[in-house]
C-alpha cells in the first residue's frame, strides 16, 4: 500500500499544479471512503465485502455483488439452481470454467464481473479547441469517482451543480453522509427530470459535464453526443465509465473493486491475487478525471474526455510493477 500511495501522491502533484495550487491534496484521504463505514481488511474479499475474487480454472476474476439485482442473476450465470447461496453458486461454477469464458459470460448479463489484469491503461483521449475561461460545471455522477472529480473542481475554485433525480437518487447521502459531505458538500444541488428539456438547456449554457452512467443509458435521456455538443459545441464532457465509453466495453457495468481488479491493481500473495484497498478504481479516476479537466479547462479544450475505473487502475497497477 505505501507503494500505492507513494504513486498517489506524485499523481497529486500534477493535480495540484493543474489547479495552480488550489488544492490540498493528501493521498491517504484521498484513497480513505468516510469514517461513517465499517470496513474490513482488504484480502480475498474487498473492504466492504461487497466484492471477492474467484479462481477459475484457469486463473482469477473479480465479482462484486452488491446488488439485489445482481445476485439474482447469478443462477442464469454459473447454471446453479434457483435459491442456491450466490458466492458458493460462483466459487462452484468458476473451478470447471476458464476466467477468459466465464468473465464475459458474466459482463453479458451485466453483471459486475472481470477478469483480474484484463484491462490495459487507458489512451489519451483527443481534444479540440474550444473556447477559454470557466463556466458552471454540472455533475450528474453517483457514488465515488464522479462526485470526487467534482469535489475537486469546486475546491479548485469551479461552481459546481450536483443535479440529482428524484426517482432514482445518488444512494451516497442516505448510505455514507460522512462521504456526502466531502464530495458534495461544495456542489449547489438541485433536483430535477434527467429527460427534461430543462436539464439540456442547462448542459447548453455549461463549460463542463460530468456523468457516470454508460452511453446508452444517457442517450434514452436524450443526453448523447450528437444532441449535447449540437446544442453547446464548447462542452468539456467528463464521461466516467467502468471499461470505457465506445464499443463493447461500453455496454459493461462496473465498481470500484472489480475495476480496480480488471486493472491490475492488486497484491499477491503466494502467487494468488489479493486486494490491497477499498473500491481503489473510485477515487484514483475521480482524481484522474479532475486533473484531466483541469489541464483541458486550461487549454480551452472541449469534447468528451473518457476515463474508465479499469483503464485508469491499470495505470496506476503498472507505475507500481
Amino acid at each position: 500500500m505505501s507503494r500505492l500511495l507513494d504513486a498517489v501522491a506524485e499523481a497529486g502533484k500534477r493535480l495540484v499544479a493543474a489547479s495552480d495550487g488550489r488544492i490540498a491534496f493528501d493521498p491517504r484521504t484521498a484513497l480513505s471512503r468516510a469514517d461513517d463505514l465499517a470496513l474490513a481488511e482488504p484480502g480475498l474479499w474487498s473492504p466492504n465485502r461487497h466484492c471477492r475474487l474467484v479462481r477459475c480454472r484457469d486463473g482469477w476474476i473479480a465479482v462484486s455483488l452488491a446488488r439485489n439485482d445482481d445476485r439474482d442473476m447469478v443462477p442464469a450465470w454459473t447454471g446453479t439452481d434457483f435459491g442456491a447461496e450466490p458466492w458458493e453458486a460462483i466459487a462452484r461454477a468458476a473451478r470447471d470454467r476458464d476466467a477468459r469464458e466465464m468473465a464475459p459470460a458474466g459482463a453479458a448479463l451485466h453483471l459486475p464481473v472481470a477478469e483480474v489484469g484484463e484491462a490495459g491503461p487507458a489512451a489519451t483521449t483527443a481534444l479540440t479547441q474550444g473556447r477559454a475561461g470557466n463556466g458552471i460545471v454540472l455533475d450528474l455522477s453517483a457514488l465515488w469517482a464522479g462526485p470526487y472529480c467534482g469535489a475537486l473542481l469546486a475546491e479548485a475554485g469551479h461552481a459546481v451543480i450536483k443535479v440529482e433525480s428524484a426517482t432514482r437518487p445518488d444512494p451516497t447521502p442516505l448510505h455514507t453522509p460522512a462521504l456526502d459531505a466531502r464530495l458534495n458538500g461544495a456542489k449547489r444541488r438541485i433536483c430535477t427530470d434527467l429527460a427534461g428539456s430543462e436539464l439540456r438547456a442547462q448542459i447548453a449554457g455549461a463549460r463542463v459535464l460530468i456523468t457516470s452512467a454508460r452511453p446508452h443509458a444517457l442517450a434514452r435521456l436524450g443526453l448523447d453526443e450528437a444532441t449535447l455538443f449540437a446544442h453547446n459545441p464548447d462542452l468539456l464532457w467528463i464521461a466516467i465509465t467502468a471499461h470505457g465509453w465506445t464499443g463493447t466495453a461500453a455496454m459493461r457495468v462496473g465498481f470500484g473493486d472489480d475495476c480496480a481488479a480488471a486493472g491490475g491493481l492488486l497484491r499477491r500473495e503466494d502467487g494468488a491475487p489479493r486486494f490491497i484497498g477499498d473500491a481503489l478504481a473510485d477515487p484514483l479516476t475521480g482524481m484522474t478525471a479532475a486533473t484531466l479537466a483541469l489541464e483541458a479547462l486550461a487549454a480551452g479544450r472541449c469534447g468528451l474526455l473518457d476515463v474508465p475505473l479499469a483503464g485508469t487502475a491499470a495505470g496506476f497497477a503498472r507505475a507500481l510493477a
